[in-house]
């Protein structure tokens, strides 16, 4: 044991044991801070408008947006002003007909106690609280006392109204099949039943062991390719846990070419990461944010897509740099000891074959073929969540037909359908944490820019502290506070719930796109991921390499600082052309 190992034991601190808290448990103690703090933090709103813009097919389409100088605390009704103001109102037949307001149901109105007078009358006669705001300003109101927005402990919003225990249910309920939450997690199910017969079929795993036999001898072409296919992997569906398994394979393999184990986590683990990262379209990150952002599920696939083959492409130069350096002098690899024990035992232990049939070969192609197909279909069609779920859908069943065909792992119509079924349960716990993002936004009092809340005081409290700052350093802020997140969060939906309700309308009111806001989340969840020793995934690789973390971190630290640059980088040129 080594001199470090045996000091953490007499400390008590192994961080590779380190358990982080549920996702869960994490989401329900936010909520409950959320809560309390609307008891601390009044209710506020701002005036919204409507904006015009050019989609990805260059045709206009409007979007409601914040105004930000208009925010202001909920207050009372300031009757005594408006009851002057109104009896005037009601004479000027020509503003009345400005504002589409009836002057006869205004004279009508006028003639009543003011002391009866709320909101919600007022908007019957069309003087909404924004038309109020525009004419008068803020002398409608009584400022006397700041108003606070509070749910119940318990209720629904058709019986007692909504209390924050029934936030789980809330949020999934909520939106249609075209949002969040309701659409991101019939997405969310759909696609995990659908890899979840993929899976069954054996295609990906036999593709992988195929690629490693044939490529025995061409580690230098070999290893950037390995990178770029598990980054495929953590792009396209989050690869993470499923690198484990592959990682007892990797190992031994990428030890017998000359190299470390270092570099054999580096090509699977690491490169998964770089795809979560940079990925333009994993329906359990970038769909996740985007749907919580409320804007198109999987846009800006284009800029993403660049990004992610540059990002991969510098990443895989970053290893084949320290990975040429470890095979020309080994003794240079922090893990030369560890890894002893896999050169002791290569030349006893055969690699279990597996054949790589036709019936694998056309499951791939057929799954390339789709994933293009939806590529296209997003950035040329402008597909949305429904026809996505059906695109996946396609996938698997497809898959499964093929492997039914080929008889692939003796698979039948039953196993299809259970597959299926397995691959729904796995991502269920996913799904549920979109309906939990719904419900702290509900706690928080909606999203809604609109309507009084203690969301939009402390993003006008955010916002005024950057307030000034350019563009991009409001964007380069949201980064590195999405790194850190990840720190202590390593679920890439969890840090989405728990982050994107208020980053996405804070940039609305820095001046950064909502899009940009989205891209500064995923390159903070992606590349810690791969740092982190709360992480299970990381964790479990490394103890199939037989690595220690604090081992492990002297190397990726170095990386870690390169992946930084890159997502500034990423960032800075998003801010420049404008993401959308």
């Amino acid at each position: 044991m080594t001199k470090k190992s045996k000091t953490q034991q007499k400390n008590g601190r192994d961080f590779t044991k380190i358990r982080t808290p549920h996702t869960y448990a994490i989401i329900f103690v936010v909520v409950l801070i959320c809560w309390v703090l609307t008891f601390i933090i009044p209710a506020g709103k701002f005036s919204v408008h409507e904006i015009e813009y050019k989609d990805s097919n260059g045709e206009v389409k409007t979007k409601t947006v914040l105004m930000a100088d208009t925010f202001r605390y909920s207050y009372n009704l300031n009757t005594d002003f408006l009851s002057v103001k109104l009896k005037d109102l009601s004479n000027d037949a020509e503003a009345l007909q400005q504002i589409g307001v009836d002057q006869k149901a205004l004279k009508e109105f006028v003639k009543t106690d003011p002391k009866t007078w709320d909101q919600s009358k007022l908007d019957d006669l069309g003087l909404t609280d924004d038309v109020l705001y525009e004419k008068y300003g803020r002398s409608i109101y009584d400022t006397s006392k700041k108003l606070h927005k509070t749910a119940n402990v318990w209720g629904t919003d058709d019986f007692n109204g909504f209390g924050f225990m029934n936030y789980v249910f809330e949020g999934l309920v909520t939106g249609d099949k075209y949002g969040s939450a309701v659409g991101i997690v019939a997405l969310i199910l759909v696609v995990g039943g659908s890899f979840g017969i993929i899976m069954k079929t054996g295609a990906i795993d036999a593709g992988i062991h195929a690629f490693i036999r044939k490529t025995r001898g061409l580690e230098r072409l070999a290893l950037p390719l390995l990178f770029f296919i598990f980054s495929l992997g953590g792009a396209t569906f989050g690869m993470s846990e499923e690198v484990i398994p592959f990682a007892i394979i990797m190992v031994p393999f990428v030890i017998a070419l000359g190299y470390d184990s270092i570099v054999a986590v580096t090509v699977t683990f690491v490169a998964s990461q770089v795809g979560n990262a940079a990925s333009w379209m994993s329906p359990f990150s970038v769909a996740i944010a985007q749907g919580i952002a409320g804007i198109p599920v999987l846009s800006g696939a284009t800029f993403r897509l660049i990004m992610w083959f540059i990002i991969t492409a510098l990443s895989a130069v970053y290893m084949m740099a320290y990975a040429e350096k470890i095979r020309k002098k080994p003794e240079l690899s922090v893990v030369y000891n560890n890894d002893e024990y896999f050169r002791n035992r290569i030349e006893n232990v055969t690699e279990e074959e597996m054949k790589f049939t036709l019936g694998h070969k056309l499951i791939l192609l057929e799954m390339l073929a789709v994933l293009i197909w939806i590529i296209w279909g997003v950035t040329a069609k402008s597909y949305y969540i429904p026809e996505i779920a059906s695109q996946f859908f396609v996938m698997g069943f497809a898959a499964g037909v093929i492997a039914v065909i080929f008889k692939l792992n003796n698979m039948t119509i039953n196993d299809m359908a259970s597959s299926f079924q397995k691959g729904v349960a796995d991502l269920a716990g996913t799904a549920i944490v979109v309906g939990m993002a719904k419900g702290i936004l509900l706690v928080l009092g909606g999203s809604d820019a609109n309507v009084p809340s203690a969301l939009n005081t402390v993003l006008y409290g955010v916002g005024n502290a950057l307030r000034g700052v350019p563009a991009v350093v409001g964007a380069w802020s949201m980064y590195i506070f999405q790194s850190l997140f990840n720190l202590v969060v390593t679920s890439n939906s969890g840090q989405a719930a728990l982050t994107m309700p208020i980053m996405a309308p804070l940039s609305d009111i820095v001046g950064v796109p909502r899009q940009i806001a989205v891209l500064a989340y995923q390159l903070g969840a992606g590349f810690l991921d791969a740092f982190t020793p709360v992480s299970a995934s990381l964790v479990g690789v490394l103890g199939v390499a037989r690595i220690d973390w604090s081992k492990w971190a002297k190397f990726q630290i170095k990386m870690q600082a390169f992946f930084f640059l890159l997502g500034t980088i990423a960032i800075i040129i998003a801010v420049s052309v404008g993401l959308q």
